[in-house]
């Protein structure tokens, strides 16, 4: 009777590890496919954010038109202040 309780643990065991790599394997695939939709997106010179400049991550990369103008207006704003 024992070997049969073993025999269900370590297909239990098995079946844990294989649903937690499969998991893991789905999840860095999705990352991976939005990294490079994104940075895809970015080379093709389309806006990854929505048009939102200010709170963008590549702000000071960015040359789209929209991005340029927010750059130009940030500078102004600060130049303001001082």
């Amino acid at each position: 009777m024992s070997k049969h309780c073993e025999k269900v643990q370590n297909r239990r065991e098995l079946l844990t590890a294989v649903l937690r790599y499969a998991t893991l394997g789905t999840l860095g695939a999705i990352g991976g496919a939005v990294f490079a939709k994104r940075r895809r997106l970015v080379q093709d010179g389309i806006c990854i954010n929505s048009g939102i400049c200010k709170g963008c991550g590549i702000l000071k990369q960015c040359g789209l038109p929209l991005a340029l103008s927010a750059k130009q207006l940030l500078t102004r704003m600060d130049d303001e202040r001082k």
